[in-house]
């Protein structure tokens, strides 16, 4: 059944991927992103037709309440919800500025926070389901990364306790956990070095994360799962 599917960071990685792969199963895509330009080239090159670009800052709540309501005038209520839409800032805590530190929770958490809040405005009279895009860090921790860790293990605790709260409203929420995935967050990685780490021997690609994404919104009996998708880095960790 074609769903109204909407993909934070939708314009470019794994964003992009999980726009591209609803829109081949038949959906109908709003991508959003900060940039609208970037958000408008992805959408016009989804397959199929009525797909949309808007422009949100996913860690200002007013965008966000304003898009979810364009989204309703002119779209309909949603469907799917994918929140892949985050930054990284890596340093050591103790190099770590402030602001930094604050745009990188504002983003990573409170943005999904603030998107799933808005959704579940139709979502529970109608059903839908949010898949939110964690990582690995955010369950094994890293070093150098600990407020980027802080924010994806916020983002998992958010991810369960909502399951909890909405699954009586067949609402399901789950959450994909990436490890090293090609993308421009990842373009300052010694790539040979940490391919030693991960068991496949390899860099996933965003089309990876895309397929465990669809996996997740598809599933009617699966909610508040930790699907873990990084070649098997975890076993390392």
């Amino acid at each position: 059944m074609s769903q109204l599917s909407v993909v934070f960071g939708g314009s470019r990685g794994i964003g992009k991927a999980v726009a591209m792969l609803l829109a081949q199963r038949g959906h109908r895509v709003i991508v959003v992103s900060r940039n609208h330009e970037a958000a408008q080239t992805t959408a016009d090159s989804l397959a199929g037709t009525n797909h949309m670009a808007l422009s949100c800052d996913v860690s200002n709540e007013q965008e966000v309440q304003k898009t979810f309501e364009t989204i309703q005038k002119t779209c309909g209520s949603v469907g799917y919800l994918v929140n892949a839409a985050g930054i990284n800032k890596d340093a050591l805590l103790l190099r770590s500025k402030s602001e930094d530190m604050v745009s990188v929770l504002h983003t990573n958490l409170l943005g999904s926070i603030f998107t799933c809040r808005a959704a579940l405005r139709s979502m529970l009279t109608k059903g839908g389901a949010i898949v939110n895009i964690g990582s690995v860090v955010g369950l094994k921790g890293n070093a150098g990364q600990c407020v980027y860790s802080a924010s994806k293990a916020g983002l998992e605790g958010f991810t369960c306790s909502l399951a909890k709260e909405v699954a009586s409203r067949n609402v399901r929420v789950n959450l994909v956990a990436p490890g090293f995935i090609r993308t421009d967050m990842t373009a300052g990685v010694r790539e040979e070095e940490a391919v030693r780490r991960i068991p496949l021997g390899r860099f996933g690609e965003p089309e990876d994360v895309a397929q465990a994404a669809l996996f997740l919104l598809e599933s009617p009996y699966i909610t508040g799962e930790v699907l873990l998708v990084d070649g098997g880095l975890q076993l390392a960790m």
